[in-house]
């Protein structure tokens, strides 16, 4: 393996943040405290459309709390998510809504001296609302006469009227398409509809925000993202970005539930700059429950193939429902167009989709950003084609494969780049011998009360947006570092851990490159004004993008050092080397081969201190050349009980290519928690909607929102993860991603497995108890 040559890399290495957390002393947001803070909570819709024509707050005033409505916000259109540039920026979001679009929309908010008292008055407000028509399903939505939504949208400064409820479009075509299905020798036809997933991440959206006397604010927050929060206050309320500061927070999971700026936050600082006292807002789990889902996408897919199993040609139309407002639908049009042409080949394309307005939660990136359900649905396709050409699944998929050498669509058509790192073909045939793929059962082949299935699923994400070119997606990271007196190094970023160890990752980087002791990189609390940019982590960029400006920055930081190194010693400062001492906990710079002739990091700082040298620092960002993809394939078996309908793990068998592995139980945790998330995906979650009252059905959080208990899993015994060996030229040290890519394949490899154990498919998520029973009764051959 590449990692056995390194000293940290590749690892198993003690967390720098592991005490803080095990021994819940880590402070996150809403652990957060000011003297005078005032509590704040939230009015919300009852109705799912309806204007809003008076807020009597008159009661709630009374009760000695401060109420804030639309009149007393700026105007300002905007869009919470700033990872795009402006021509691909859809802005749909005021702070408060004068025109309710969901159960749950913010109407007002209330601050008072405890949360008690801002839940009364809150309860006190009584509101006039103008019900209008309202729609949970986006092929009613956009018909030619509905109501619209949205009266006025704003593109990249111009004002839109969205038609039939339509957000955003995009139409994708390459090479001759029908000329590609006449060569075809077997076409498939299908449909299928994806659920809507709460992200159930640990920690709900929270925020604490203090004004300073300079006029400006100080805010805390739950995000993804320091510095798009810094810019998006500044564009709602003017205020200067040097007067706004947005300090880093441990962050307890995300799973890309705050890409955006969350709406609590505006709202916190709009109360905050009204009272001059510090505020602070958390959603209960029931809000959040409200605040954010995956998006529902419906799917109609036409592919021809060669009587070999060769792909020929694809059209796709999706249409996707982006709830009451838009996080980005337009780049998530092209990135499904890349999820599906960059897993197998096509000789010719055609993509059609919309983006619809619908009267329900806002939907947003979950982990994945529409990958896991495009994969879930080709790679059910794929073993579909198999199964018609009598050729195995898994040499169809190495048939036809996106690999080495291949174009890449990394986040769709503006963002391509060539594959230099593939382990696709070891994975596949790895996890085969693992499961014993060979020996599953004939599909549809067997009787009887328990049924087992062995399915397989193959996929993959991008590491970063990056390419050659840069695209509509804004990517780029950056870094400070600076050596202390006593030769450690500070490590200063903006770039968020989302609490699967990135910044821990970054740590082990630059002890490689500064040979130093892991010990000795402190990881800084930063904030806004003490950081250089960073985007956003998403795409599975922590690694891959804030690891390569952590490389790039230490690699400058090392030739500082061997300056000074080099005055000391006497020597030519590109002859000098570094290495690691242990015993001393430092590391040394020398002359190779000139006994004596070195010098410790610590000793270089003392001296050039009093020789007023300056300081050994260096800053700089870096937006990375490429998106490689990191690679995964799950191999399920798996029990059908055809009596109640239930489905029961036996064996997962997952492989993943993601380059040099840095962290690796870390990486493996990645793997463990991507297939929990997928198992929900394909079988237990969906958020519904009551179209009368257009709440949520099943609105309480466990009890009758499910989500897998450990019990649903396996043990490590019965789960084997293996990672195969590559080096991805253009990542540090040859590492990728694996955050996204470690839950994409899973619905598709269980609904795989499905069909194997019974011969019925599911084109429709999840595939819950009652859809297997219902379909086993249809089934004329059912329990012989």
């Amino acid at each position: 393996m590449y990692t056995q040559s390194y000293r940290v890399l590749g690892k198993n290495t003690e967390r720098k943040d592991g005490i803080s957390k095990v021994t819940g002393t880590e402070k996150f947001t809403s652990d957060l405290n000011f003297s005078r803070m005032l509590h704040v909570r939230l009015l919300r819709s009852v109705h799912p459309h309806a204007i809003i024509k008076k807020i009597d707050t008159s009661e709630a005033i009374k009760l000695g709390a401060i109420v804030i409505t639309p009149d007393d916000l700026p105007e300002t259109q905007f869009c919470p998510r700033l990872v795009s540039t402006p021509e691909a920026t859809y802005k749909d979001w005021n702070v408060l809504s004068r025109k309710a679009l969901y159960v749950g929309d913010p109407i007002a908010a209330v601050a008072a001296e405890s949360e008690e008292i801002a839940q009364l008055a809150l309860e006190s407000i009584k509101v006039e609302y103008e019900v209008l028509p309202s729609f949970f399903d986006v092929e009613k939505a956009s018909v030619e006469d509905a109501v619209l939504l949205h009266n006025m949208i704003e593109i990249n400064d111009v004002k839109v009227i969205p038609e039939r409820n339509v957000a955003c479009a995009l139409d994708i075509n390459e090479g001759d398409v029908e000329s590609a299905f006449i060569e075809s020798d077997l076409i498939l036809e299908r449909s299928f509809r994806s659920n809507r997933r709460y992200h159930l991440q640990l920690e709900t959206k929270s925020v604490l925000v203090k004004p300073e006397v300079d006029g400006g604010v100080s805010v805390w927050s739950t995000t993804q993202t320091l510095h798009n929060t810094r810019l998006l206050l500044h564009e709602i309320f003017g205020l200067s970005m040097g007067k706004i500061r947005v300090y880093k927070v441990p962050l307890g999971g995300s799973f890309g539930s705050s890409i955006q700026v969350n709406m609590v936050v505006p709202i916190a600082v709009a109360i905050a700059l009204k009272t001059r006292r510090p505020v602070k807002l958390t959603l209960t789990r029931e809000e959040d429950l409200r605040d954010h889902v995956s998006y529902n996408m419906v799917f109609k897919i036409k592919i021809g193939a060669k009587k070999d199993g060769t792909l020929v040609a694809g059209h796709l139309d999706a249409m996707l429902d982006l709830g009451s407002h838009q996080i980005q639908a337009y780049s998530l049009l092209g990135c499904m167009a890349g999820w599906w042409v960059s897993l197998y080949k096509l000789k010719a394309i055609s993509y059609h989709s919309v983006g619809v307005y619908t009267n329900k939660t806002p939907s947003c990136a979950f982990r994945g950003y529409g990958n896991p359900q495009v994969t879930w649905m080709v790679e059910q396709i794929m073993d579909e084609i198999a199964e018609n050409l009598k050729i195995d699944p898994l040499e169809i998929r190495l048939k036809n494969y996106v690999g080495l050498g291949d174009v890449f669509w990394g986040q769709g058509p503006s963002v391509k780049s060539v594959i230099q790192s593939c382990g696709v073909e070891e994975i596949l045939k790895t996890g085969a011998e693992k499961i014993g793929w060979y020996n599953r059962p004939k599909n549809n082949s067997q009787t009887g009360r328990y049924r087992r299935g062995v399915g397989l699923a193959r996929g993959y994400h991008t590491s970063s947006a990056g390419s050659p070119v840069p695209g509509t997606v804004i990517d780029f990271s950056g870094c400070i570092l600076k050596v202390n007196e006593d030769g450690t190094i500070d490590y200063i970023t903006a770039l968020m851990d989302q609490g699967g160890g990135t910044l821990e990752a970054h740590a082990k980087i630059i002890a490689e490159e500064l040979n130093l002791p892991l010990e000795n990189i402190n990881i800084i609390t930063a904030d806004t004004s003490t950081t250089v940019y960073d985007v956003c982590t998403h795409a599975s960029r922590g690694i891959y993008s804030g690891g390569g400006a952590a490389l790039k920055v230490a690699k400058q930081l090392k030739d500082k050092i061997r300056q000074f190194a080099a005055r000391i010693l006497d020597a030519e400062a590109s002859a000098l080397k570094f290495r690691v001492d242990l015993n001393r906990m430092q590391g040394v710079v020398y002359a190779e081969g000139v006994q004596n002739r070195e010098v410790t990091l610590k000793e270089i700082m003392y001296i050039a201190r009093h020789k007023n040298w300056g300081s050994v620092a260096a800053v700089d960002s870096y937006r990375q050349p490429a998106c490689p993809p990191h690679f995964t394939g799950y191999f399920v078996e798996l029990l059908v009980d055809t009596w109640t309908g239930k489905i029961i793990l036996k064996k997962v068998v997952a492989g993943a290519d993601i380059g040099t592995v840095i962290n690796p139980k870390l990486a493996e945790g990645q793997i463990h928690g991507g297939f929990a998330q997928g198992l929900s995906m394909a079988v237990l979650e969906e958020m519904n909607y009551d179209p009368i009252s257009g709440d949520l059905t099943n609105r309480g959080y466990l009890t009758d929102y499910k989500v897998p208990y450990s019990q649903d899993l396996l043990d490590n015994d019965n789960f084997d993860v293996f990672f195969v060996e590559t080096y991805e030229p253009t990542g540090p040290y040859g590492a990728k991603g694996i955050g996204e890519g470690a839950l994409n394949p899973v619905a598709g490899a269980i609904a795989n497995a499905v069909y194997n154990a019974i011969g019925l498919r599911f084109y429709d998520l999840p595939i819950t108890r009652d859809k297997i029973l219902k379909y086993l009764r249809e089934d004329k051959n059912e329990y012989q």
